[in-house]
């Protein structure tokens, strides 16, 4: 489990940030987080918010291993299910299950965030089973995909085979 968030922002980063959104006001009293600005006000047009989707896409494949293994995993199925010709129901289902598995890697990335954002380098029993239950629910739905592979990739790729060698089965 990574204690720093440093591997999100760099310290200078994170020191901008935290000089932009004061958890305090001027006066020193607490800032009421319901009077913050709905999103909507903060992202003015639709425009802006693929922009910041965007970013959160890029940062995502700069920065996180498991994603760009997603990402490719993704890139490869698509390739062998339109090598084999595969049905446009069963492409459909490949591209749910690639979505699902890089949305869920998206939401543990942002959960890890917001953990190591709010304690820092301290450690915390809840936080470790914070990030473990999101990168469960990461491989949970990788595993799953898999299954969908197997199923939807294997009857076609054994048609390709000769006979010869699946006799005995």
């Amino acid at each position: 489990m990574a204690n720093s968030p440093s591997r999100f922002l760099s310290p200078l980063r994170l020191a901008a940030f935290r000089q932009q959104a004061p958890a305090h006001s001027s006066s020193g009293a607490q800032v009421d987080p319901c009077q913050r600005p709905s999103s909507w006000r903060v992202a003015t047009n639709l425009g802006k918010s693929f922009y910041y989707a965007g970013k959160g896409l890029l940062y995502a494949v700069r920065t996180q291993r498991n994603f760009r293994i997603h990402l490719l995993a993704t890139v490869l199925a698509f390739g062998l299910g339109l090598v084999l010709h595969l049905s446009a129901v069963e492409m459909a289902l490949i591209s749910l299950t690639s979505g699902l598995v890089m949305a869920l890697e998206l939401v543990n990335t942002a959960l890890e965030a917001v953990v190591d954002l709010t304690l820092g380098s301290r450690y915390h029993l809840l936080a470790e089973i914070a990030k473990d239950c999101a990168a469960g629910a990461v491989l949970v739905a990788a595993l799953a995909s898999l299954g969908v592979a197997v199923w939807l990739f294997l009857p076609p790729l054994l048609l390709l085979l000769p006979q010869e060698l699946l006799l005995p089965f």
